[in-house]
């Protein structure tokens, strides 16, 4: 039996660059954290006692005889990539899909990290994240960038490059611990309630891929050096960092008309109205997590303008996927395969 244990990651600045079709043609970067809610994958070949050969468990139970009946599109490809067979699988999580933390990504990883290590395989952090984008990208045929499996892959708070030539580098933010817990410290993170695939939200805001949506993506780009430089610089006042969150969010609520709602726009401003400096919808957009950077003298105020939305405290991690439970298994392929 195999668990694994992969964060979700909060992004801050440059998401949008990191679809491929942009940062090939323009570069790319995203600044980006993990923090402290995980799910986990829980794999094993599945005894041989049952009149089915897997059982994968998610927000559905599946049973299935073979492969290719498998409904859950990543859960069926990745099977299918690394030949795993006779799989029984459950997947559990802190927080729920399709909220905007990279959920489907943070499952992909993990979910990969298991097989290989159901197989007596170790993959490096970049072969899961590569393997992962892969995945999604390319076997599954959904709509979105890179940032989300390599942030849960490596895991940390990073700025990561995406490179014209079709590769990335991962570089570790360097920020004093005190100052990184500061800015821990001044974030408060809501869950709006409403939920959507993001594959979905890309695929709408795409469509809308005018010459303005590019501006703005320039901007949002030059944004990640302005708001590293506000970290990693102790002279730079930290609040600066907030308010440049709510520049790249308005920014960003101009690259699709899938980005933001009504009842988003309302609640966001509810929360600068209370003191907030700054903030943004975590993801692809359309509903899940709002993240403000709030002074201390304000949050009580702010959770009080929010008071309808649930309050999620959180702390940054580092570790990235990790297996946490690894006991080998002997398998051998029936004859008949």
């Amino acid at each position: 039996m195999i668990i694994t244990k992969t964060p979700f990651r909060m992004s801050f600045f440059g998401g949008g660059t990191d679809m491929e079709d942009y940062f090939k043609e323009n570069g790319g970067a995203v600044l980006s954290t993990t923090f402290d809610k995980y799910c986990y994958v829980n794999v094993r070949h599945l005894p041989r006692f049952f009149d089915y050969s897997s059982e994968l468990t998610y927000s559905k139970m599946e049973r299935v005889k073979d492969t290719d009946d498998i409904k859950h599109p990543a859960i069926r490809e990745a099977m299918k990539f690394l030949d795993m067979q006779e799989i029984r699988l459950t997947y559990e999580a802190d927080l729920p899909a399709r909220s905007g933390l990279g959920t489907s990504s943070s499952f992909a990883v993990g979910m990969l990290n298991a097989f290989y290590a159901l197989k007596g395989k170790y993959a490096d952090k970049k072969k899961l994240a590569d393997e992962a984008i892969y995945l999604e990208r390319v076997l599954c045929n959904e709509a979105g960038g890179w940032q989300d499996q390599i942030a849960a892959s490596f895991g940390g708070f990073n700025r990561i490059n995406f490179n014209t030539d079709g590769t990335y580098d991962v570089l570790p933010v360097i920020i004093s611990p005190e100052r990184k817990q500061h800015l821990n410290n001044n974030l408060m993170m809501f869950f709006t309630g409403f939920t959507r695939f993001s594959s979905e939200v890309q695929k709408a805001n795409n469509v809308s891929g005018s010459e303005e949506k590019r501006v703005r993506l320039k901007k949002m780009y030059e944004l990640v050096d302005e708001a590293e430089g506000v970290l990693t610089n102790k002279n730079r006042d930290l609040d600066d960092f907030g308010r440049l969150l709510d520049t790249t969010w308005r920014l960003k609520k101009g690259t699709g008309g899938a980005i933001s709602t009504g009842s988003i726009d309302e609640l966001y401003e509810k929360g600068i109205s209370a003191g907030a400096l700054g903030g943004k919808l975590l993801g692809a957009g359309g509903g899940g997590f709002l993240v403000f950077y709030v002074q201390p003298e304000h949050q009580k105020d702010v959770k009080e303008a929010m008071k309808d939305l649930m309050y999620i405290p959180f702390s940054f991690e580092d570790g990235g996927t990790r297996v946490i439970h690894y006991s080998p298994e002997k398998f051998e392929i029936r004859g008949d395969k």
